[in-house]
């Protein structure tokens, strides 16, 4: 028994290795130029079913392709009814993997493992190593699944094991372990593969593995599940769409295989061929699944994003103007609609500010923190807000060019000063919380009296913010406050530095951290300046 458990784990740990050679090399073969198709997609369905099923069949993981969508949904280089299409798509594409196992090339799987090796290494070239690791994990999948058979072979002989092997006739438990063992080797792919070795090895029949396949394709859902773990409501929703997907599939395939001798009828079309008639069965259901749920591709959608509704108050996932939308060639610009323009304009910079202000604030806790965890969150919303005044600034410099109004074209100016100062403030925000990468890797700490002095330089920056008014326009007593607390960060600024220079002579700073201290100085006192240029805006727009 000792022997067959450990040719079985010797088996399994070829074929799964070999499975991730492949992979791997195929993704490196041709990973880049799949993403730049995948980012080029349009929103046509079949294209997509068809981009998705080609992308998936070349790095053979499905889980990939849909880690790829999670990715792209997150950034918003895709939508959400886009990565629909491409999803099913992957499903169909993930089926390659168990046709070429159900090909008898098990005699030739040590030369194919020998000719990849010796690519590997005897040529220099990256691309033909990646073709080299292609074929040889090709080869190794194959003599793990060699290994794995021959282990088990003995098992056909005991009655408890045949027991075993028949509960999976139950569909409830077939489709538990199956979504199961899926998810804890987070491959479909490979635990297709493993049945398919138990059916080459006779231990079992289509009839009972077809409930374990329908369950596979639920657990390999597990890995774009992990992917989406901090990623924006869209991102999480394709995985939604993904198990909504398997799940309908799953349903009705058990259904139609309870209800209809669908089983006999694949097993009928390979009958020497155990291996070919789960691949069939695979390739049947991904297929079928596709065909039926095309038309309710955007049903899909919707309903992922009922189960995920967006949170009141709470930004969209997807960067976009909300207030304002820009003007298309040719459009005509009417009279009155300055007044429109510029409201949605000032709303627009209010969620801008919102984000500066947020980053600020992370950015300053950051550096007391000592620590990278807060920059993730810091690097989105800068890239929000970088996203944010270059699309503000495109539509004034359109809206502009229609502007007869003096007064307004002057208004709309101030807008792009505006926006541009803002834009300053969350580059000098960035600048602040990057300095915790030198700070977390070279163990950089500040002294306590450095501490309070930056959580002082944190509450004044924060004050200059929130003095603008939340970008209202600005009184001649409002200016003045905006005007002194700018003067108050100048002072402050000179102040730290003398008291930075003292703790430097008593020895009571470290050298690095006296730099990194003198460019937050520098950070800080730009913040402040940022912050006057857009109080002075503010007061003459609308005035």
């Amino acid at each position: 028994m000792i022997g067959i458990v450990l040719g079985l784990l010797g088996g399994l740990a070829l074929f799964l290795y070999g499975m991730q050679m492949m992979s791997s090399g195929l993704e490196a073969a041709a990973g880049n130029r799949m993403k730049g198709i995948l980012e080029k997609l349009t929103s046509n369905r079949f294209l997509g079913v068809a981009v998705g099923a080609a992308i998936t069949a070349v790095i053979q993981s499905s889980s990939a392709t849909t880690v790829m969508v999670v990715g792209f949904v997150n950034s918003g280089m895709l939508t959400l009814r886009q990565a629909v299409w491409i999803i099913m798509g992957a499903n169909i594409g993930t089926t390659i993997t168990g046709q070429l196992i159900a090909l008898d090339v098990g005699a030739i799987a040590p030369l194919l493992a020998f000719a990849g090796v010796a690519v590997i290494m005897f040529s220099k070239k990256a691309q033909v190593q990646y073709y080299g690791q292609i074929v040889a994990g090709l080869g190794i999948l194959f003599l793990g699944m060699e290994m794995m058979s021959s282990a088990m072979s003995p098992l056909r002989d005991s009655e408890a094991f045949i027991n075993l092997m028949t509960q999976f006739g139950n569909p409830v438990i077939g489709i538990l372990v199956g979504a199961v063992f899926t998810a804890i080797i987070q491959s479909s792919s490979a635990s297709v593969g493993i049945l398919q070795t138990l059916a080459i090895g006779g231990l079992i029949t289509l009839p009972n593995a077809v409930f374990v396949l329908f369950g596979q394709n639920i657990g390999t859902c597990i890995t774009a599940v992990l992917a989406a773990i901090g990623t924006s409501r869209n991102a999480k929703r394709t995985t939604i769409i993904h198990l909504t997907f398997n799940i309908i599939g799953t349903i009705i395939f058990t259904i139609v295989c309870i209800l209809t001798p669908l089983t006999t009828v694949v097993q009928n079309f390979t009958p020497d061929n155990p291996a070919a008639q789960i691949a069939n069965m695979h390739t049947l259901f991904n297929i079928v699944t596709t065909l039926l749920l095309l038309p309710f591709g955007t049903t899909l959608a919707k309903f992922a994003t009922k189960v995920l509704p967006e949170r009141a108050g709470e930004e969209p996932d997807t960067q976009g103007l909300m207030y304002i939308k820009p003007l298309q060639a040719g459009a005509e610009y009417q009279v009155g609609n300055a007044a429109i323009a510029l409201n949605g304009i000032a709303n627009e910079l209010r969620r801008m500010e919102k984000m500066t202000r947020e980053n600020v604030e992370e950015s300053f806790n950051a550096v007391l923190e000592g620590s990278t965890h807060r920059l993730a969150k810091v690097e989105e919303n800068e890239d929000y807000i970088d996203f944010l005044n270059k699309e503000i600034s495109k539509y004034i410099s359109k809206v502009i060019t229609h502007e007869t109004n003096r007064k307004d074209a002057a208004n709309f100016n101030g807008f792009f000063r505006v926006c541009s100062n803002l834009e300053r403030i969350g580059d000098h925000a960035m600048n602040i919380c990057e300095y915790t990468k030198m700070l977390e890797e070279k163990k950089i700490a500040f002294s306590s009296d450095a501490k309070k002095e930056i959580e002082k330089m944190r509450d004044v920056s924060l004050a200059a913010i929130d003095s603008l008014r939340n970008l209202n326009s600005l009184s001649e007593e409002e200016l003045e406050e905006v005007s002194g607390l700018e003067q108050k960060i100048d002072q402050m600024t000179e102040e730290y530095r003398q008291n930075q220079m003292e703790r430097m002579r008593e020895e009571l700073c470290e050298g690095e951290a006296s730099i990194l201290y003198s460019e937050m100085l520098t950070d800080f006192e730009r913040i402040g300046d940022h912050a006057l240029n857009i109080g002075q805006e503010l007061a003459v727009i609308r005035a």
